[in-house]
């Protein structure tokens, strides 16, 4: 469709874009709420679409699983750019270790969906991508004084790895998931002056 010069075309990509992100929202909601049973005429119902919409973004329930995913890495990478620019230096790297594992048990229900319908979502990998806003959030907690000075990236990612797969294939409750990282952030703790 040819949109005019007053650019008519452009307020439906906006609309395209909206009803996207409302159906990505309410999958979200649904199969993390009912699993497999969750259907895409109940994601169209909650993101307030047509069915015809939903298909028409994502024309099967893998793919919109695997944008779910997809649109959950971009959400992190996003909130981890902002921790390294704004964050408390002191505190950030933390804020989001703890994010991420609170993330990865909360989407524990999708991962498990799309490894049902053969696509892996290895975590290991997708921590692995974080690799380098934890080494700059690593150096700006060990100039702050928070973290000791011998932890190195990869500590951090393998307890983060380690910590991920353990909320997911434990079911950790959020008091159990508490307590493991209380008992990660004492260890990587700088020792008192």
């Amino acid at each position: 469709m040819a949109s005019d010069e007053s650019g008519s075309a452009a307020p439906r990509r906006a609309d395209a874009r909206r009803n996207r992100a409302r159906v990505l929202a309410a999958a979200e909601q649904v199969f993390g709420d009912q699993g497999v049973a969750g259907s895409t005429e109940e994601v169209a119902r909650r993101a307030g679409v047509s069915i015809g919409t939903v298909f028409r973004h994502f024309p099967t329930k893998q793919e919109l699983l695997a944008a779910i995913v997809k649109d959950l890495l971009r959400r992190l990478e996003e909130e981890a750019d902002l921790l390294v620019r704004d964050g408390d230096p002191a505190t950030a790297l933390f804020t989001f270790f703890a994010h991420l594992v609170a993330e990865a048990a909360e989407k524990k229900t999708i991962v498990e969906l799309l490894a049902g319908v053969g696509t892996a979502v290895p975590i290991d990998a997708a921590i692995d991508g974080f690799a380098d806003t934890l080494a700059r959030l690593l150096a700006k907690a060990q100039a702050a004084g928070s973290v000791d000075r011998g932890v190195t990236t990869d500590d951090v990612l393998a307890l983060l790895i380690s910590t991920t797969q353990g909320a997911v294939r434990g079911e950790w409750d959020s008091h159990r998931r508490q307590r493991v990282l209380s008992i990660i952030f004492a260890g990587l703790a700088a020792p008192p002056r």
